[in-house]
């Protein structure tokens, strides 16, 4: 994972990869999207999904899945075998010598002596597979949506909302590009997050230093975006609702211009780490932890003027920072940047340190 990128956009708007046609997919490889897009489409997960959630009628071997609360199973015409869900054995042979009929203890002493132990375990593992493939592939698709529904708010706010804040606000639309460049990062953004699922579906669970740095930059950039969708979304509404010019309304060009910016860095240092296979993670401790100078390097870097930049570390209780000296930076505390210490004002969106 973290080869060079191919990613080209034709005149009609739509990015995809020159390499492989799939659609634009950094930070993610070509082996990679090829893999998770086979495996959304895959036979296997509905398997994973009847391994997991089913067991086998003993007489005809059918995949049963339990649609109610107790024990006592029936297996759908012609077979209509009657069966104990816990020990898989005949219905009649249940009763107070096996704890009760909705009591079954027999599963309990067969699991014990090991008769069990093999088939459990090929449906609890089944089942965690099926449960971490949808956790990451959720997240994929919601943001995918959520791509989808920015491009139609992009596409709205061109065509009509635009010139109407003009109005109102009694601003040159040239004036309002910051809107413009706000919601255009927003859909790169949902994009580059989406694949940063599949990203980490497939990142070794047991290089836990990775996967803790990883799921620390995912974090950050996923926060940022959420801060700037929110304002471009919802805190916009508010001024083309107004009837006359906002006073405040040279604030919210602030606010939101600096998230702009501060998101943008946020989603160029995950990209960066993940195109370069999270290799300045040092190595793992005992308790799975990333180095510190590794962390520091990483979030470091140039920014295009030539800067340096560090990436925002700040908690969402706090202003304190993880993986980087706290001694060596400030947190903006209108944007969130982590700004080194020797900056006098946010590297981000302009405030002045005080």
């Amino acid at each position: 994972m973290g080869s060079g990128s191919y990613d080209v956009n034709c005149n009609c708007s739509y990015g995809f990869c020159w390499n492989c046609t799939e659609e634009a997919h950094r930070p993610v490889d070509c082996a990679t999207v090829s893999k998770w897009i086979l495996k959304n489409s895959a036979e296997s997960e509905n398997m994973n999904w009847i391994l997991a959630n089913s067991k086998p009628c003993p007489k005809c071997k059918r995949p049963i899945e339990k649609n109610q609360g107790c024990m006592h199973i029936t297996c759908t015409p012609p077979c209509k075998f009657e069966f104990c869900w816990l020990c898989l054995g005949p219905w009649s042979e249940h009763g107070e010598r096996t704890g009760g009929f909705y009591a079954c203890n027999r599963y309990e002493s067969a699991r014990q002596e090991g008769a069990y132990d093999e088939s459990e375990r090929r449906r609890e593992m089944a089942k965690n597979s099926l449960e971490r493939y949808t956790h990451y592939y959720e997240r994929w698709a919601a943001n995918q949506s959520s791509r989808q529904k920015a491009l139609g708010d992009l596409q709205s706010l061109q065509n009509d909302k635009l010139e109407r804040l003009s109005d109102i606000q009694s601003q040159p639309e040239s004036q309002l590009k910051f809107i413009v460049e706000a919601w255009l990062q927003i859909v790169e953004c949902r994009r580059v997050l989406k694949w940063t699922y599949a990203y980490g579906f497939y990142l070794p669970e047991h290089e836990h230093a990775k996967r803790q740095f990883f799921e620390y930059l995912q974090g950050e950039a996923e926060s940022g975006l959420e801060r700037l969708h929110q304002c471009a979304e919802k805190e916009l509404q508010i001024y083309l609702d107004a009837e006359s010019p906002s006073k405040d309304f040279n604030d919210f060009r602030t606010k939101l211009a600096g998230l702009t910016s501060v998101t943008r860095n946020y989603f160029e240092n995950l990209v960066r780490a993940l195109e370069t296979g999270l290799n300045d993670v040092g190595p793992s401790t005992s308790h799975g932890t990333c180095s510190k100078s590794a962390t520091s390097k990483s979030l470091g870097g140039k920014s295009k003027s030539g800067k340096n930049r560090a990436s925002s570390s700040s908690s969402k209780s706090g202003g304190s920072t993880r993986g980087v000296d706290d001694s060596n930076i400030w947190t903006c505390d209108q944007c969130t940047y982590a700004n080194p210490k020797s900056a006098r004002a946010c590297q981000a969106c302009d405030r002045q340190h005080r």
